[in-house]
């Protein structure tokens, strides 16, 4: 039942990408054939050539009835960006390859570093209600600020670009961990903590081997979720802060008025953004136990 019922998804997600991909195809059949051509060419491409010294041919300068791609110039774009996913010509040429690179460095480190202080002080938050009154206001007007607004205050202290990113990875990713992991924590059943104490269980023993287990599918929830919120935010951060990464990338594109190479980047950051999801939640089945 259930592989007939992933079958049957599988074909509907086929015909819903075909539609789409119909629609696009229609949609852009007035798109002139070279990317060379004026008439292919937006009003914006087309002062932004001239500014730029490059040729463009007057009587053929009418803009084009659509600026977006067709189908046949993204396969272009994306067999040429996969054929060379690694180069490096220069600061602002790069192949996709090294920026999701560097962008995925900037998240994992971050992250981590989130979860080397979230998870503890989610233990003790949830096993200790005093420590729960004590620190629940400091989250709760710590949490609704949004990561970017920190950005400011990171460039004007860490005074790095690479760094202040990783500070609102940070910063972005602690509070998801830290308020579903002590939810995890204050929510193991208490008929298994008593039997632990009745065996004279050490502490340190109790929490790593009835508290964790218990509390592991909604601290992996929580870590499945701020994952997310990390991936959202360094696009943002490095389209503020610039040099590198997958958000640079699509900012940099967007300046050379280059809208199939910026279409390329929103799926490469949709794909990964998928597969970490993915991940997740493959590592929160795992811990998942039935009653």
């Amino acid at each position: 039942m259930q592989k007939s019922l992933n079958f049957r998804a599988g074909l509907l997600s086929l015909l819903l990408l075909g539609c789409l991909l119909g629609v696009w195809h229609l949609a852009t059949l007035g798109s002139a054939p070279g990317p060379q051509s004026a008439v292919a060419m937006t009003p914006e491409q087309i002062e932004y050539a001239k500014l730029m010294g490059k040729p463009v041919d007057a009587p053929a300068a009418a803009p084009a009835k659509s600026g977006f791609p067709t189908l046949a110039q993204m396969g272009s774009v994306v067999v040429r960006h996969l054929s060379h996913p690694f180069h490096d010509a220069g600061p602002n040429d790069k192949g996709i390859g090294l920026q999701l690179a560097y962008s995925l460095g900037r998240v994992g480190l971050g992250y981590v570093l989130a979860a080397l202080v979230a998870i503890p002080l989610g233990f003790v938050i949830g096993m200790s209600p005093l420590a729960y009154r004590a620190l629940d206001p400091f989250i709760q007007v710590l949490k609704p600020i949004s990561p970017l607004a920190w950005m400011p205050l990171a460039l004007y202290t860490i005074k790095d670009s690479a760094a202040s990113g990783i500070f609102v990875i940070f910063i972005c990713s602690l509070w998801p961990m830290l308020i579903n992991t002590a939810f995890g924590v204050a929510g193991v059943r208490r008929e298994w903590l008593n039997v632990a104490r009745t065996l004279e269980v050490t502490p340190l023993r109790r929490a790593f081997e009835v508290i964790l287990p218990a509390a592991a599918p909604t601290i992996l929830t929580g870590m499945r979720i701020s994952m997310g919120i990390a991936w959202l935010v360094i696009v943002a951060a490095e389209m503020l802060v610039g040099g590198t990464g997958i958000g640079y990338f699509v900012w940099n594109e967007w300046n050379n008025l280059s809208l199939p190479n910026v279409i390329f980047a929103i799926l490469v950051i949709g794909l990964v953004g998928m597969a970490l999801d993915l991940l997740f939640a493959r590592a929160q089945k795992a811990v998942t136990y039935a009653d």
